[in-house]
């Protein structure tokens, strides 16, 4: 079938039902499914299948699970190994052939010098139960309590997690400056922001005056996601390892969306060279099925038995699928395709912000990619930033799932359009979701209001 074909619908009156059904079953406190009002029903690799009918390419990607997109064959394979080979299904943490061979797989990726002297703690399924052992056991080997973090952050939803987040309102975790270049905190960007943000970390750290005392642990994303797809620059990834190693603070890095190709290398940190002392892993690591785990230097393990536990913490099937996304995206360079395709995707996102000044700034690395809107009749900073826009990004994403493409919004105000498609996208596809978002934008901005409601937001060198 086509990119824009349709498949057999159901009875309106099914889909619209369950919809409604779901809108007074579940809580307010759900996200995607306000922003998305489709029922999935079948989906392979970039493609969902609605009841209604429509086929929609997928480019949030379960929030970046799907590193080989949905119902990968060798996922499938793997699951199916499992269910018939009579495996139990619920072991705790005991040992299995399928929790050996995950884990062996994933060691195989790893950077040599954390994988030679590495120990794995599994953790309850989601990310944010891995951030929060991570906590614990840096506190656990260190003796300290304080936490350090950044601005922008996303490291998950449960108490220690989402106090290190960029959200958080009451936390005592000391938050420092992220480097983003288009709205760099010191208002000058590029290599001089990164800079001054390393200075001010150093300068809390060294002075016995600052507030600051030594800190249990350091957590940061090497490319910020739900912030706003910001990389960081390598250099200041760099000395961030170093005002760390240097000072015996442990630096956890969260690879819970990065990781698995998703940046163009295996694990984010490699294109920097930087080795944590303990990294956070969820997300695509259970092959779309859920599975967490931190990997840290053998040192760190000062836990007693039973210090950090959890009854879900033995997913054999995730375990399964998990090792078979690992391995498929290692044999069949994955991570090189991401960092190829990523590069000339960007580039195409780039011209698409030559032609809207509604577009303040493009940036991400691999398949991991971010468009931030603005309002261009507002007065730029120093640094040419404008202030966001978040209507019209919503407005954005709207016209996107009219088109048949599902894309989610981040950053410090929702203005920023994500992209996170699956790394085994054809170039045909990647073409077709940039053709989707470019007609999408070009909606948005003809029929979306400016801030005081007088005109549509204009296309570069034209009028409305």
């Amino acid at each position: 079938m086509a990119l824009t074909d349709t498949v057999p619908a159901a009875a309106p009156s099914a889909h619209e039902g369950i919809l409604r059904r779901q809108s007074l079953r579940e809580s307010a406190a759900r996200t995607y499914a306000r922003s998305l009002p489709i029922v999935p029903v079948r989906a392979r690799g970039l493609t969902i299948e609605g009841a209604d009918g429509r086929r929609y390419l997928d480019c949030l990607s379960g929030a970046g699970t799907l590193a080989l997109g949905h119902n990968h064959p060798v996922v499938l394979e793997a699951i199916r190994t499992v269910l018939d080979s009579g495996a139990p299904l619920h072991v705790l943490d005991l040992a299995t052939p399928v929790k050996d061979a995950f884990t062996t797989e994933l060691f195989a990726t790893l950077p040599a010098e954390l994988a030679e002297n590495a120990r794995i703690q599994f953790c309850g399924p989601a990310g944010t139960d891995a951030v929060e052992a991570a906590f614990k056991l840096v506190r656990t080997a260190t003796g300290r309590d304080g936490l350090m973090a950044f601005s922008g952050a996303y490291h998950g939803m449960t108490a220690e997690a989402l106090a290190a987040s960029g959200g958080a309102q009451h936390t005592s975790v000391v938050r420092l400056p992220y480097p983003y270049d288009y709205r760099c905190p010191f208002q000058t960007g590029g290599e001089r922001g990164a800079e001054l943000a390393a200075r001010w970390t150093q300068n809390l750290l060294d002075d016995h005056k600052s507030g600051v005392p030594r800190p249990a642990g350091m957590i940061l994303e090497p490319v910020q996601g739900e912030g706003g797809v910001i990389p960081a620059p390598d250099g200041w990834l760099r000395r961030m390892r170093e005002l760390t190693a240097d000072r015996r603070i442990p630096l956890i890095v969260d690879e819970v969306q990065t990781g698995v190709g998703r940046t163009g290398t295996f694990w984010a940190i490699e294109h920097s060279g930087i080795v944590p002392d303990v990294i956070v892993l969820s997300k695509a690591i259970g092959g779309s099925l859920p599975l967490a785990v931190i990997v840290y230097r053998e040192e760190l393990d000062a836990w007693q038995p039973g210090a950090h536990a959890g009854t879900f913490r033995g997913n054999q099937l995730a375990m399964a699928a998990g090792a078979a996304t690992l391995a498929y995206v290692r044999a069949n360079g994955l991570a090189d395709r991401a960092a190829g395709l990523g590069a000339r995707m960007l580039a195409r996102l780039r011209t698409l912000a030559d032609a809207h000044d509604c577009i303040g700034d493009v940036r991400g690395r691999g398949l991991m990619l971010g468009v931030e809107l603005v309002d261009p009749e507002a007065d730029a900073d120093t640094t040419g930033a404008r202030p966001a826009a978040p209507e019209l990004a919503a407005a954005v994403q709207r016209a996107c799932l009219n088109r048949g493409l599902i894309v989610e919004l981040g950053g410090r105000h929702s203005a920023v359009v994500r992209l996170l498609p699956p790394l085994t996208i054809t170039d045909e596809q990647a073409d077709a979701i940039l053709d989707r978002l470019a007609d999408a934008v070009l909606a948005a901005v003809r029929t979306t209001p400016g801030p005081t409601g007088s005109s549509p937001t204009t296309l570069r060198g034209t009028s409305a």
